[in-house]
């Protein structure tokens, strides 16, 4: 008996030891660090091969290119910054950048020391590799693919100055043969799309033989098309590839700036290249004082007729003199009479000549009631508007220029076939939308033969897309007023109702801002311009041109509560949707969260639903030049994979790569549930619940309560671990044990902190409810607009045992007047017509600004908060955090607000995202979980002893 009972201790030993080393640990912050994950994905135009960058948090970093459908795989070190792997059209090459490594930048910035890039070209084939030094920017030459062209950085003894050469050696690189050609002091270069044409600029010191070159890529002749003292840029290649045009800038002694010129080079495939080239100044129907636009790139129309560019203020230099003593005296000198010594005693001595530009003048701004705009948003978008560039036309064969933008007209755009243009002016209304947030415009149909212009639409509100969707013919336009999509024929004013007779709603009916009818997603026209492609709230239509024909592309999804999300663009030269070709689009479902592909097949007039389920899916791809379809899948615990198919319908899709290989290391997220609520204003509602790593039915769990407005759409999304400029890491805590919670929240006008209220609580009794969250220890965080909610809520509720705001609104009569300082505006059009969801102003809704106000109920707040406010804040004045902890640092409740100096709404810089993300999980850990309480939380951190408590943090973070 004893040996059997030895035996069986023996044996539940070893079943303990065996479930303990079963048990993976969680992720901690250094851990993030290192974590490994892929940054972007590249098909080839055959499709037979995939390529990506991948590696740590911080650290060096590779790229990998592997064959779609096979196992092989090259790997290659690219140092620290993440970048791309280019194709080459024929897919027989790749090439990518190789930046410095992390431990020399990190040297790199303690001495100044310029780092520069290099490039690796791979040779598919064999894997071979051909490396070049100090590269600033490279190109394949187009469709051609027997070319690269390599650019290469200045010199660190070149001159550095404004007007300094900025020409650099070009090296163009045949791919077989291994044969290089120098170009010398190039400026700039551009194959066009069939890549056998190279035009290039030379920008040389004191601009010696500056000038425009064509090379032709087959013969090697180069051709001299344009030479000046002057500097050349901005080439811009047609489509077709057989014309360009660019800018040209000359030094002109009248003008402070210098003077520009557009070029235009066409006819290049033909027997003789053409050359226009237009001043503007010369011309005495260009507007005074305006220049040709440097900022704005020109091009050809699709005809070549007509050169489209932009211009902008031009100032002449100031000529005039002031008079100088010297001139008077001159004026005098036959009267002058010679004085005395006595006389000369008693004379006053001659005043200094004052210079205007001696003159101190006040530094200063004038707010006027009147201003469109307010003075500070003025400033912030001052250099935009000294820049403003108003387009313009010039056509060639009756050298006619005609200003088509205007300072009330300042977009316009151009319509596709270049027949017409439409201009959006919202001068008259322009005060009032930036003072209520209700924007609308004139719209105007522009004849671009005759400039002539003629208003469509007067006051058409803009809040609700209030764009124009051109179709490609460039004849017909889509539009949407007051619930009803119509069309509108340029040529002959004839006006279409396209969806008014659809028996269904053409209005959002998820969007609750202060806004008339939003409107549904538009997804354009047909490329035969023959019909408009128009979704309700869950099905896609297919309408014609003037309204008679409709039919449903979706087969009664409303029932079903899926929705086509929106269009996949495979096609990346398609104008509009070509409905001859397969068309993709990704599904959705709206109360199970699935995500899917559909396929409209070519000539049909169903989507049909390829797959729908629990994953996200994007990025889907087709290969150029082959039958190759790529795709990303992945969802809460699987980081984003991609999958490759040789078939339409993306059958038999095989995984192509792999993703976070530390992952299976580490304790994750157990699954996710998604739970249906009422909230107290009597709407239903969802929430996702994500379960903590090693979860056991039966045990409550501390949880964070994660808020924004809705975000159940994202069930299935990944949390990549990170450190993000909110610091709250979905699945650092899920690692870490926690659940965490992540409900929908529906708005009613005037009520935005009261809704949140009616919205979450209800969600955390619910998610109370199924067992999975401790009710004593759940935690709130939210961040800016999450943060004012999370504000708002602890006056309301003592549901929370902890919160952590991050630059919350505090304050809403206050934060109504105060200024967005990313834009310069004011924040009365956001509450009132945006985010804020309050209207009108306090004045007249004192009520409603009160009772929606954290500040008004501070009293009541007995929960202890982590507060976030950064001293630049451009988008919640850091005001609003101040006034917060001061008045809960004045009632003695528990706050800690912590700030970084320098930094804007959201965290920018890697030390300061390490910090806050770190402290937020000390804190949180010691609330709910009842870890000791951080030393900067229970006693506070001095000023003179700051730097030392950071250099210890700092110190035990790289595990020193």
């Amino acid at each position: 008996m004893k040996k059997i009972n030895l035996i069986l201790c023996l044996l539940t030993f070893m079943c303990v030891q065996a479930a303990l080393a079963q048990v993976k640990p969680a992720l901690t912050w250094k851990d993030v660090s290192k974590w490994s994950y892929n940054r972007g994905n590249a098909l080839s135009p055959d499709g037979q091969w995939m390529a990506w960058a991948t590696g740590p948090t911080e650290g060096d970093l590779k790229i990998v290119i592997k064959k779609t459908f096979d196992t092989l795989s090259y790997s290659y070190p690219i140092g620290a910054t993440a970048t791309g792997a280019v194709f080459s059209k024929d897919s027989k090459y790749a090439a990518f950048k190789v930046s410095a490594k992390d431990a020399e930048v990190k040297a790199a910035k303690k001495t100044n020391k310029p780092l520069y890039d290099k490039l690796l070209i791979v040779s598919l084939a064999d894997n071979k590799q051909t490396t070049f030094e100090r590269v600033k920017n490279f190109s394949f030459s187009g469709d051609a693919s027997d070319w690269i062209a390599i650019q290469f950085a200045a010199l660190e003894t070149a001159p550095k100055d404004k007007d300094a050469a900025k020409g650099t050696d070009v090296v163009l690189y045949h791919l077989t043969s291994k044969k290089s050609f120098n170009l010398g002091n190039v400026g700039e270069f551009a194959f066009n799309k069939a890549g056998d044409k190279l035009a290039y600029t030379v920008d040389a010191n004191g601009q010696n033989a500056n000038g425009l070159f064509l090379r032709d890529m087959k013969t090697g002749l180069i051709t001299a098309l344009d030479n000046d003292k002057a500097v050349y840029k901005s080439i811009t290649w047609n489509e077709e590839g057989n014309a360009f045009a660019l800018l040209k800038s000359n030094k002109d002694e009248k003008y402070k700036d210098e003077v520009l010129s557009i070029i235009g080079i066409n006819k290049i495939n033909g027997d003789l290249t053409a050359k226009v080239i237009y001043k503007g100044i010369d011309d005495n129907s260009f507007p005074k004082g305006m220049g040709i636009n440097t900022n704005a790139n020109p091009y050809w129309s699709d005809d070549q007729s007509t050169l489209f560019f932009g211009i902008n203020t031009l100032a002449k230099k100031d000529d005039k003199k002031n008079e100088t003593k010297t001139d008077t005296t001159k004026t005098k000198a036959k009267t002058e009479v010679k004085l005395d010594s006595a006389a000369k005693a008693k004379a006053k001595p001659a005043e200094p000549e004052v210079k205007k530009e001696d003159i101190e003048k006040p530094d200063m701004m004038i707010w006027n009631w009147q201003d469109k705009r307010l003075q500070s948003a003025q400033q912030t978008q001052e250099m935009r508007d000294k820049n403003f560039s108003y387009v313009s036309s010039y056509r060639v064969a009756d050298k006619k220029f005609t200003q088509l933008a205007d300072s009330n007209m300042r977009t316009v755009t151009i319509a596709p076939k270049q027949l017409y243009a439409i201009g959006y002016d919202n001068s008259n209304y322009e005060l009032m939308g930036n003072l209520d947030g209700q924007s609308y415009s004139d719209i105007y149909l522009i004849d671009l033969k005759t400039g002539g212009k003629k208003r469509l639409f007067e006051k058409m509100y803009a809040n609700n897309g209030g764009r124009l969707s051109i179709a490609p013919n460039g004849k017909i336009s889509s539009y949407y007023v007051d619930g009803i999509f119509y069309s509108i024929n340029f040529e002959t004013g004839q006006i279409a109702n396209l969806t008014g007779n659809i028996k269904s709603s053409f209005v959002d009916a998820l969007d609750d801002h202060n806004v008339n009818k939003p409107a549904t997603p538009n997804f354009g026209w047909s490329s035969d311009s023959k019909y408009a492609l128009i979704m309700d709230n869950y099905d896609l239509w297919k309408i014609s041109a003037d309204g008679k024909s409709v039919t449903p592309l979706s087969d009664n999804w409303k029932s079903k509560k899926t929705a086509v999300a929106y269009r996949i663009r495979i096609y990346p030269y398609e104008k509009g949707t070509d409905l001859s070709k397969d068309q993709y689009f990704n599904v959705f479902n709206n109360k199970t969260k699935d995500m899917g592909i559909g396929i409209l097949p070519a000539g049909k007039s169903k989507i049909n639903v390829l797959f729908l389920d629990a994953n996200v899916y994007n990025g889907l791809a087709k290969a150029e030049n082959a039958k190759v379809f790529a795709y990303g899948k992945s969802n809460y615990a699987q980081s984003p994979v991609y999958y490759a198919s040789i078939n339409s319908d993306l059958s038999a899709a095989k995984q192509a790569n792999t993703n976070t290989p530390d992952q299976a290391k580490y304790a994750w997220t157990s699954g996710v549930k998604l739970i249906d609520y009422v909230s107290a204003h009597g709407d239903t509602l969802q929430a996702a619940l994500y379960l903590p790593a090693n979860y056991e039915a039966g045990k409550a769990y501390p949880t964070i309560t994660y808020i924004y407005e809705r975000l159940t759409d994202g069930l299935n999304n990944y949390g990549m671990p990170g450190f993000p400029g909110g610091g709250f890491n979905a699945g650092m805590y899920l690692s870490n044990g926690y659940a965490v919670l992540m409900p929908d929240i529906k708005y009613k006008l005037n009520d935005p902190g009261m809704s949140a209220v009616a919205c979450v609580v209800p969600a955390v009794k619910a998610a109370i409810a199924t067992g999975i969250v401790d009710e004593k220890n759940v935690a709130i965080h939210g961040h800016s607009w999450g943060g004012y909610q999370t504000s708002f809520l602890i006056t309301q509720t003592n549901i929370f045992k902890a919160a952590a705001a991050g630059a919350p609104l505090t304050n809403m009569i206050s934060m109504y007047s105060l200024i967005y300082w990313n834009s310069g505006g004011t924040n009365q059009a956001i509450f009132e017509a945006s985010q804020g969801r309050l209207t009108p102003g306090y004045w007249d809704n004192w009520d409603a600004f009160a009772r929606n106000s954290p500040i008004y109920h501070i009293k009541k707040v007995q929960t202890p908060l982590l507060l976030l406010h950064n001293d630049k804040d451009g988008a919640v004045d850091f005001t609003q955090g101040i006034e917060y902890y001061n008045g809960l640092r004045r009632l003695n409740k528990p706050v800690v607000m912590i700030t970084y100096k320098g930094e804007n709404h959201g965290i920018a810089k890697l030390p300061n995202r390490k910090d806050y993300a770190v402290r937020m999980m000390e804190y949180f850990d010691y609330m709910l979980k009842g870890k000791p309480a951080p030393e900067w939380w229970s006693k506070g951190v001095n000023r003179l002893d700051m730097e030392k408590h950071l250099e210890a943090r700092a110190f035990d973070e790289v595990g020193n």
